[in-house]
């Protein structure tokens, strides 16, 4: 018996030392400055600094031994954590955690980064105490943050060095008003220090296995989703929607997939909105009769990175009865497949850079 325990120890490290042969991590610390873009006349009154702030990140590297980071040119992927300080009392400052892939160009000198996650805010919008930031409706709000560095590591022993611009979004999807969110567009300057002394070599796979043409049928997909909002109408309440969505997918290749289907929008908010403008605004013509549900056809784009994919879509409305921020709106958000036919999703739907909702979704893919 005591042999078996110490042969199954003997396995257990050996497969933690391959591991750790295969895979190598490494952390950087990015202090980063620059303007709050004006994308919206409405929050003019609260650009009166230059933001500045941090990001600390922990990254694992790739190389090579999964087919999906040969496509990518062996991608790092890791968690970041932010500090920004928006310069304007009324905004306060803005905490973060991320998700986030780094893509390497051009012989691994720059990289591209996108992160997506959660960020706490100080001050968010009150009625009494601070009525004039009308930014941030909520103290949680969704954080988006792309960067861009010319990178060099280990030029001092482990230590590396990276520069460039980044982009951070801050903005709650419309779960609760007021939100016309806040875009910094920075500076960052930052070191690099790996965590291992040596790096495995970049795995080279079978040429002829990674540009083998992909062939996969006809897909057909049905989604779920849901989650609350608010209209623009500051404390007219939140209320849940739900959307279902039918659509096909064709595989293009290893990494592409285009899309066509149909949504249907129960929207519980638009209703209250209909009867809001009909109270408050009798000039208009509309009467608190109108439909608020909403049907729209979609074409889209999926991008697939292991598990994980990138999905963007375009629709428009072919059934409108209320006018409500015009015909066409766009769908941007990540899915995770868990076995072969079922997906979660979390995606945000807006109509141009005029958000509506954030949207959870379940789906099946068969």
């Amino acid at each position: 018996m005591r042999q078996i325990i110490i042969c199954i120890f003997c396995i257990y490290y050996g497969l933690l030392f391959s591991q750790e042969k295969q895979n190598t991590s490494y952390i950087d610390i990015n202090y980063f400055k620059g303007n709050i873009a004006l994308h919206n006349n409405d929050i003019l009154h609260l650009i009166t600094g230059h933001p500045e702030g941090v990001i600390l990140s922990w990254n694992k590297k790739t190389f090579g031994y999964n087919d999906w980071e040969h496509l990518y040119n062996y991608p790092d992927y890791g968690f970041s954590f932010s500090y920004q300080n928006l310069k304007n009392e009324v905004l306060g400052k803005n905490y973060a955690l991320h998700a986030h892939y780094n893509f390497y160009f051009f012989k691994r000198n720059v990289m591209f980064r996108i992160g997506q996650g959660l960020a706490l805010t100080t001050n968010p919008y009150d009625k009494e105490s601070n009525y004039r930031n009308n930014a941030f409706g909520s103290k949680l709000l969704s954080a988006t943050y792309i960067m861009l560095n010319y990178k060099k590591e280990r030029l001092f022993d482990r230590v590396g060095l990276q520069t460039g611009f980044s982009l951070l979004h801050y903005s709650n999807g419309n779960i609760k008003a007021p939100n016309t969110s806040i875009n910094s567009i920075t500076f960052n300057l930052g070191i690099t220090y790996s965590l291992d002394d040596e790096e495995p070599e970049f795995f080279v796979a079978d040429s002829s296995k990674i540009k083998r043409k992909f062939v996969e049928p006809l897909k057909y997909n049905l989604a779920l989703r849901s989650g609350i909002n608010e209209s623009d109408v500051v404390g007219s309440g939140q209320f849940p929607f739900y959307v279902v969505s039918a659509y096909m997918d064709k595989r293009l290749n290893r990494k592409s997939a285009i899309q066509f289907g149909a949504d249907i929008f129960f929207s519980k908010f638009l209703k209250e909105y209909i009867y809001y403008r009909s109270v408050s605004f009798p000039e208009e013509p509309t009467t608190g009769n109108e439909d608020y549900k909403r049907i729209g056809l979609i074409v889209g784009h999926e991008l697939f990175v292991n598990r994980m994919s990138l999905e963007t879509q375009l629709g428009y409305y072919i059934y409108y009865p209320f006018d409500f921020e015009g015909k066409t709106y766009i769908r941007i958000g990540l899915k995770r497949y868990f076995g072969n036919n079922w997906f979660g999703s979390i995606s945000l739907k807006s109509h141009a850079a005029k958000a509506e909702a954030v949207e959870f979704g379940l789906g099946l893919r068969l």
